[in-house]
Formats: C-alpha cells, structure tokens, sequence
C-alpha cells in the first residue's frame, strides 16, 4: 500500500477519488435541511392551531379566566415558536455543511 502511494500520479489519483466521495455524500442534506424547515413549520402551525383553539375555547367556558388563559396561550406559543425555529436554524446547518 505504501508503494502504491509513493507513486504520485497515483497519489493525485486517490486524493480526487476522495474528493468525489466526500462530494457525493453530501447530496442528501439539502433535501433533508428543506424537509427539516417544512416539517418544522408544519408543527409550529399545528401547535399554535391547537393553542389558539384550545383557548378560545377556555374562555369561552370561563370568561372571568380570559386574562389568564390568554397570558398562558401567548407563553406556549412562544414555547412552539422556539422549537420550530430551533429546528429551521438545524436545517439551515445542515444546508451549508
């Protein structure tokens, strides 16, 4: 094996065989770092949905809780937000790797 790389045709050879390899194992990630940003809006979306609705409902059962249930649903989704953005800034690192 060490003759073989003494050689430097040979050597110059193997490194860009290298190279491509390591190019082409990189071709998933812009699919994944896209699908990582869409699946994470899709969540956020669905989480602020049922956050919403779920306090829409509470306060249409209590009204003299509606300060409360809004102060907690507006925490919530800042909570939601934070995952999906989280999730977006992963799938833009994947992207630029």
């Amino acid at each position: 094996m060490i003759a073989f790389f003494q050689d430097p045709a040979a050597l110059a050879a193997a490194q860009e065989a290298a190279i491509k390899l390591a190019n082409a194992s990189n071709s998933g990630l812009g699919m994944g770092a896209g699908l990582a940003a869409g699946l994470a809006a899709i969540g956020a979306g669905l989480g602020i949905g049922r956050i919403g609705g779920s306090a829409g409902e509470g306060i249409a059962r209590q009204p003299e809780a509606a300060d409360a249930i809004k102060g907690s649903a507006l925490i919530f989704a800042a909570f939601v937000e934070g995952v999906a953005l989280f999730a977006a800034v992963i799938g833009l690192m994947l992207a630029t790797k």
